[in-house]
């Protein structure tokens, strides 16, 4: 009795997608000013970190800061408006299982293995282990 019209269904479902592509430039924006926001503060949190920590330890600022942008991505959630996908759409998922964290995993774990050969990584890890702790010896020695 009280049928909504399939036109009514469809302008509903266009108004739909016309504010979910509205409110994916704001929220890409908001994610793009995260992130020109994160480049620099994470390089700057990372070298404290590096430099604060006691102990031979390093300090915690970089991984709370990376907490925050966790967070922050967890509320921007770029790709929410999928919640109003039609149940037709196929989700393409081009990169089944796997994470950008897994690729450097293994560039990792290449660069261990060639260390540990006594390839070139471990000739620049010993470089770099040198002007670290030269550079820490400075900020000691520094009132």
């Amino acid at each position: 009795m009280n049928e909504v019209p399939e036109t009514t269904g469809r302008a509903s479902a266009r108004w739909t997608l016309a504010r979910d592509i509205a409110i994916l430039q704001v929220k890409l924006v908001v994610d793009g000013l995260r992130d020109l926001v994160l480049v620099p503060t994470s390089l700057i949190a990372g070298l404290v970190s590096l430099f604060s920590g006691e102990g031979g330890k390093p300090g915690t600022q970089f991984y709370q800061l990376l907490g925050v942008g966790k967070h922050s991505e967890q509320w921007i959630d770029l790709f929410g408006a999928l919640e109003n996908a039609p149940e037709d759409v196929t989700h393409i998922e081009p990169f089944p299982n796997a994470k950008m964290d897994d690729l450097v995993g293994r560039l990792e774990k290449f660069m261990v293995e060639e260390h540990k050969r006594g390839g070139i990584t471990a000739q620049a890890k010993d470089r770099f282990d040198q002007a670290f702790n030269a550079l820490q010896q400075k900020r000691k020695k520094e009132p």
